[in-house]
């Protein structure tokens, strides 16, 4: 490894760019990513009240102490760190207990939202049922990001956010088109990554600024800041898709380095184009179980719940 262009030690060859960094220009040129990702998009107001989603692992940890110094630039803007406990026994408990040290050594605000309240049951439990109630199981991942995401904006709106910040990273955002590409969902690939259409104030939006982040460098990033995460993986990880992409992209960029972005700004390219056919505001009715914002007669959680008998007809979430 040669020297980084400030005379120091590299120790960090970054192959889609060809710079070889030292410790601490590597630090500052993923901070300053963010902050140009921030600004590129103007995801932020200076009195924004946001809700980071802390799940304790090193992409959230990692871009809750980046945030931390961004926004002293932003006066009046107040972070409150919001984790979901999903419910997966022997691996979330650790997660929450770390997510909580993090938002204290912060000095923000910490509140957990379960699956057991919002839903009346736990992720395991939820998978228990499915595994007993239908003939082709839908991976676990299908059922904890869509009641996941639904967890988070209702735990965002309680605390009256203004925004949501989630820690995806380039490798999520890359692998989530791909997947998206193969079921034909052209209505969330047609969806600006950093902004929305929606029209409805029920729905909190939602942004990345570690978008353009690749993965290892978030977890660099939190090794050389001497970073508190947790590095264990999901148990219902490896029955997803998503799995399967992700070794597939890992090589791609491994090969051809540069691969991710070139993703990422397709995507946009297309979201683009598609926007400009049909410049029209969504607008969203309410579930008719628990009254929360869709475009269909039910939101997508409750008929995953009610598929299995976890939701009752008569009694609204």
């Amino acid at each position: 490894m040669q020297q980084c262009k400030c005379g120091k030690k590299a120790v960090y060859f970054q192959k889609y760019s060809g710079r070889k960094l030292c410790k601490r220009c590597f630090i500052d040129s993923l901070e300053k990513k963010v902050r140009r990702t921030i600004s590129k998009h103007k995801m932020f107001q200076k009195d924004d009240r946001i809700a980071f989603a802390l799940s304790g692992g090193k992409d959230s940890v990692a871009l809750s102490y980046i945030l931390q110094e961004i926004e002293k630039k932003f006066q009046n803007t107040e972070m409150i760190a919001v984790t979901i406990d999903e419910g997966i026994a022997n691996y979330r408990e650790d997660a929450i207990a770390i997510a909580a040290k993090n938002a204290n050594q912060l000095g923000i605000e910490h509140v957990v939202s379960s699956f057991q309240e919002l839903y009346g049951a736990s992720l395991d439990k939820i998978i228990e049922k499915a595994d007993l109630k239908t003939e082709k199981r839908l991976a676990a991942c299908t059922y904890c990001g869509v009641l996941r995401r639904k967890a988070l904006n209702i735990a965002s709106r309680n605390l009256n956010s203004d925004i949501i910040v989630t820690a995806h990273n380039l490798d999520d955002i890359a692998q989530t088109i791909l997947i998206n590409l193969i079921r034909g969902d052209v209505w969330r690939l047609g969806r600006d990554l950093s902004s929305s259409k929606i029209i409805d104030s029920r729905m909190i939006p939602r942004v990345k600024p570690s978008r353009e982040i690749p993965e290892k460098e978030l977890t660099l990033y939190a090794y050389y800041k001497e970073l508190n995460y947790h590095g264990g993986s999901c148990p219902y990880s490896v029955e997803a898709l998503r799995g399967d992409i992700r070794n597939f992209l890992c090589q791609m960029e491994a090969s051809r380095p540069g691969s991710l972005y070139s993703i990422l700004k397709t995507s946009e390219k297309i979201s683009v184009a598609l926007q400009l056919q049909s410049s029209q505001p969504i607008y969203l009715g309410s579930c008719e179980y628990c009254a929360e914002p869709t475009q269909r007669p039910s939101c997508k959680a409750c008929e995953l719940l009610g598929n299995i008998n976890l939701l009752s007809e008569n009694k609204p979430l």
